[in-house]
């Protein structure tokens, strides 16, 4: 029997109902079942939901605050220090290890040494994950990447999550026996995870990938947003410079350029879903039983009705025409699978006065401490393109600091 051809959706009404329909199901990382079987993006109906019910505990808006006020800052001066004291970087290395700092943070991966040789080593994992979770896109031999996977996969747990988790059992045993506060748990994802593991009923091969799929996915996305927001205020500035102080002094000017960016260049530049059934949209469009539907995110988020006539195009100061589209189109998806780490990575898309200082999202906060310190392009080092993916990603992209 011949493979049915994937239906294509490319307007912006249409791929939003499909979002938030609860017969189509998860289908993008089918191929990258290795890293993404059973974690959270991959579940569907009550699995789903119990699960992001309890892993959104530490998505809460005092939490993501804590996260900007406390630990953003600190990360990002040690892990941005030995770059500028050399007064240059590849920024699509540099990305990924602030970034995986950050999340690994969020994930609740112990960093016992905190030694570059260790940060090398968990960098060399992500990345092979990465790989895993995006298969299908692989310009190399998918059973030499896969073998690489499982080997990375139980490197990281005997290193890192199986260390991880006898600490965090220590702690919630005595939280529970009444000899340590409830502060001294800390707020991670593998916390949450493990303090309810008698519900969720997770065997350790599963809940080691979940920790890998935070990890991947707050750091390879945010990592990717980053390096994009960059290259597109480097070409912004150069024609617009009466808003080159702006990078410094006004953070929600450089948080509207990461959600134009996120826009015009989502992570993935496609979504899929797979019909558990008939379905038949408010536009007539009819998804039959087992039909696999593709969302073209790049032509979704570009369309003129929502953002102009001018809509793929790079533009900051970018108003949508409707109050109610979000800035960033739907790269972070809608409905039961949006994007649980949306606020952390972006933060908020209205200010207030309680959120007037924070909430701007760790890739805003990261964007600017670039600018604060020098950034620019590497003239005698242009970027390079991957040729690992067929993916749209940099491989390597220089820049002078200072």
């Amino acid at each position: 029997m011949s493979e049915v051809t994937p239906l294509t959706v490319n307007t912006f009404e249409d791929a939003k109902e499909i979002y938030r329909q609860k017969s189509l199901r998860q289908a993008l990382y089918d191929a990258g079942e290795i890293v993404m079987s059973g974690v959270l993006v991959n579940l569907h109906g009550d699995e789903h939901r119990a699960r992001r019910r309890l892993e959104n505990r530490l998505f809460r808006r005092e939490t993501l605050v804590s996260y900007e006020r406390d630990f953003f800052p600190s990360i990002i001066d040690a892990t941005l220090k030995p770059y500028v004291a050399q007064g240059s970087a590849d920024l699509e290395h540099m990305s990924h290890q602030l970034m995986m700092n950050l999340a690994a943070h969020n994930a609740g991966v112990d960093r016992p040494t905190g030694t570059p040789e260790e940060t090398d080593r968990l960098y060399s994992y992500m990345m092979k994950f990465i790989e895993g979770a995006t298969l299908a896109h692989t310009t190399r031999d998918p059973e030499v990447v896969k073998s690489e996977v499982t080997e990375s996969m139980s490197l990281f747990d005997a290193e890192f999550i199986a260390p991880s988790i006898e600490r965090r059992q220590a702690l919630i045993a005595a939280v529970a026996a009444g000899n340590a506060p409830e502060s001294s748990l800390p707020l991670d994802i593998l916390t949450v995870l493990l303090r309810n593991e008698d519900a969720l009923h997770i065997e350790h091969h599963t809940l080691v990938r979940e920790i890998a799929f935070f990890l991947l996915a707050g750091a390879h996305t945010s990592a990717t947003a980053f390096v994009r927001t960059l290259d597109n205020l480097f070409t912004w500035l150069e024609k617009h410079p009466e808003d080159s102080q702006l990078v410094h002094t006004n953070r929600e000017f450089v948080q509207h350029a990461v959600y134009e960016t996120i826009r015009l260049n989502p992570s993935s530049p496609i979504a899929m879903r797979r019909a558990l059934e008939d379905v038949t949209l408010r536009s007539g469009l009819v998804i039959k039983e087992g039909a696999i539907v593709v969302i073209d995110l790049m032509a979704v988020n570009r369309d003129v009705a929502m953002y102009g006539a001018d809509a793929a195009e790079f533009n900051p100061h970018r108003q949508p025409a409707d109050s109610t589209v979000s800035r960033w189109g739907l790269s972070f998806g809608s409905g039961m699978h949006a994007c649980i780490g949306q606020e952390l990575a972006a933060g908020l898309n209205e200010r207030s006065q309680e959120t007037a200082d924070y909430e701007y999202g760790l890739s805003t906060v990261a964007v600017q401490s670039m600018f604060d310190r020098g950034v620019r392009p590497d003239p005698a080092h242009p970027p390079q393109m991957d040729t690992a993916t067929s993916r749209p990603y940099w491989g390597s992209y220089s820049v002078l600091l200072g």
